[in-house]
């Protein structure tokens, strides 16, 4: 079965805030549930964007010990989505033949749960995007009247496995358990009408019975606060105010891509952030969503560095194209300031900038042209970054569709930095957002450019 990744759509209703698992800092929910009136019959739902597909993750867990008593709803080692439980043995598993690879995307997984059923298949569904999934690389269906340990008066993660040994790497939104009734993916989302996607509705008048739970961080001070009603709220580990965000199932934000890469990188908070292995010109990644036309802005904080470059480039290039000797690109330069555009043509152009430093990033695809500042300033062609106004540019020669890059411009040391495309990885000391009410900026965003982000790419892509 071909899984279809969810897509951001405007209008309908709009998920206002995600919560973003770094498995690097160990962050996770969890919360001990009460007794339950129902052990054979429950739902799971939650939407997803996954940020690696080096490794296993854990969306959810619940049981009493990580080596026999345990059920999670994961993504396997294999990028398949599995829904499992072990008690002395396996008591069912279902594991899909479809891969989630899409690190850009945001799924939606919902488990139906009734071991009630007469027909065993029937006892433990699967669906993606809407889609109940039937081909299974592994199947184990429970026995009937089988009672498992979501739902039971254990432990109930989100964001990690019982043993804490693997943890969520990505963005979730919209959380939500139903306690005692097992639920068709049409109770949490539907199909829009003229694209075919899959969409999330609203859920808030669900009945999520005496265990059941709803988690849409929208409080960035209690992200584990359960909004169903019940009050079975999750103790927060870990995670803070940064890690909520607005990357959402309803309007997707560019990050950096660990598919489009030269090098052995390493990328944490979301794909916000990224260390570069040394390599004089040869280490680089990009971002995931290209813009061909439109005006554009994000920022990027620099981090430890001897030398590096941040540019925007040509999305066709190939990946070991990364750097600032091949491709089609622009670029600004750490050590010197200086402007590298296509050709590895260069010239003085602003000032040069330091770890700790925010650059400003204005891409103009319709007159080909971006402009770089730094903390609040926009360099002035001189060697300068001391105007107000965006002033003098580098030219973007030969970049039909843009992504956002980071080169590595040092044979023999890393180099850092941390990504703001509209939910930056660090705190910001302010808050401004684009013409649009969106991003989450620390200086102003120039008159006409915007985040880059689904609902922007609707209107001005």
């Amino acid at each position: 079965m071909l899984i279809i990744p969810a897509n951001s759509l405007s209008g309908g209703f709009d998920v206002a805030n995600s919560c973003r698992f770094n498995d690097g800092s160990s962050d996770y929910l969890n919360r001990t549930l009460g007794t339950a009136t129902n052990k054979k019959k429950f739902t799971i739902s939650v939407w997803f964007k996954k940020c690696n597909n080096s490794n296993g993750q854990y969306l959810a867990s619940a049981g009493t010990d990580v080596s026999s008593v345990i059920d999670d709803l994961s993504i396997h080692s294999s990028q398949a989505l599995n829904f499992s439980g072990y008690e002395s043995g396996t008591t069912y598993k279902l594991r899909t033949n479809a891969l989630l690879r899409d690190t850009s995307a945001w799924y939606h997984a919902v488990v139906n749960f009734d071991s009630t059923q007469g027909t065993d298949t029937n006892r433990l569904k699967m669906y993606i995007n809407g889609e109940q999934i039937t081909s299974f690389v592994d199947s184990t269906y429970p026995s009937l009247n089988l009672e498992v340990q979501f739902n039971k008066n254990v432990e109930h993660m989100v964001g990690r496995n019982l043993g804490g040994s693997l943890y969520m790497d990505g963005y979730m939104a919209e959380f939500c358990f139903i306690d005692g009734t097992a639920l068709d993916p049409t109770s949490f989302g539907e199909f829009d009408e003229d694209s075919g996607i899959w969409k999330p509705i609203d859920v808030s008048g669900l009945t999520f019975g005496t265990n059941g739970f709803y988690l849409d961080f929208e409080d960035s001070a209690a992200l584990g606060d359960d909004v169903s009603g019940n009050g079975n709220d999750f103790t927060v580990n870990n995670l803070t105010a940064t890690d909520q965000t607005t990357d959402t199932c309803t309007n997707n934000f560019s990050t950096l891509n660990p598919l489009y890469q030269q090098g052995d990188n390493a990328f944490s908070e979301g794909n916000c952030k990224v260390v570069l292995e040394a390599g004089d010109g040869t280490k680089g990644v990009a971002s995931n969503i290209a813009v061909s036309s439109g005006k554009w802005y994000f920022e990027v904080k620099q981090g430890s560095s001897t030398n590096s470059v941040i540019q925007v480039r040509e999305a066709s290039d190939k990946e070991d194209d990364l750097s600032y000797y091949q491709g089609s690109y622009a670029g600004y330069q750490f050590n010197n300031g200086n402007q590298y555009i296509t050709g590895n043509s260069s010239s003085g152009y602003g000032a040069s900038y330091a770890d700790g430093d925010i650059i400003m990033v204005a891409l103009d695809m319709d007159n080909d042209r971006v402009y770089f500042g730094k903390n609040g300033s926009w360099n002035d062609g001189d060697g300068n970054a001391d105007e107000a106004n965006l002033n003098d540019y580098a030219p973007v020669n030969g970049v039909t569709n843009a992504i956002a890059a980071f080169a590595n411009s040092n044979g023999s040391a890393t180099a850092t930095a941390e990504f703001n495309f509209g939910n930056p990885p660090y705190a910001n000391s302010s808050s401004v957002s684009d013409g649009n009410g969106f991003g989450n900026f620390e200086f102003a965003v120039p008159s006409g450019y915007f985040a880059i982000c689904t609902k922007n790419l609707a209107e001005y892509g």
